[in-house]
């Protein structure tokens, strides 16, 4: 199976559909992880996307193949997760918000301090924390350790709604999120 195609999910496809279609995915890193159940999408054409601009030494990891990760630094505090999709040259991804924490409960409790599960990966800096996630593993590719997706169960709903956290196009309905789960960041109204 292609890098680009791994457990259905085609990267190549645009960002918004990726997006959508990871809800429900399970991912670990060294074993560590949850099912995906919040996501956003990120174009390079969107304004509110790192890719918007062009390659820079921070982003190049978007410009890369798909299916590789994109790590970042949020406000020089916390780490994201990406997923790479589109055709090289085009600069997209899908940002991992929050997870439904599964595999290594005990690990993730201890590298976020708390006991709360909704606290775990309820953000993507907080998933990041949970599941060990830094910028060692910008442009890694997903289809290898040390990460692991595992293809969604049938009979998913996905509800969706404008991205958060964002200063630009804030209105584009690209955040998507598992419906009816409490490990979602924020409500969907």
């Amino acid at each position: 199976m292609a890098a680009s195609n791994l457990i259905g999910i085609d990267f190549l496809a645009p960002s918004h559909l990726v997006a959508r279609q990871l809800i429900g995915v399970t991912v670990l890193v060294n074993g560590v992880g949850g099912r995906i159940v919040e996501t956003e999408a990120y174009d390079g054409e969107d304004p509110a996307s790192h890719s918007y601009s062009g390659p820079t030494d921070r982003n190049f990891a978007m410009f890369g193949p798909p299916a590789h990760a994109y790590v970042y630094r949020s406000y020089g505090i916390h780490w994201c997760l990406n997923f790479v999709c589109r055709e090289e040259g085009h600069g997209a991804g899908v940002l991992i918000r929050a997870l439904e924490p599964v595999v290594g409960l005990a690990t993730m409790q201890e590298r976020r301090g708390t006991l709360d599960e909704w606290l775990l990966c309820s953000g993507p800096g907080k998933l990041c924390q949970a599941l060990g996630v830094t910028r060692a593993l910008n442009a890694c590719s997903l289809a290898a350790p040390p990460f692991e997706l595992r293809a969604a169960p049938g009979g998913i709903e996905v509800v969706s709604g404008p991205r958060i956290g964002i200063s630009k196009a804030v209105d584009v309905p690209w955040r998507f999120g598992l419906k009816g789960s409490r490990y979602v960041s924020k409500p969907f109204r």
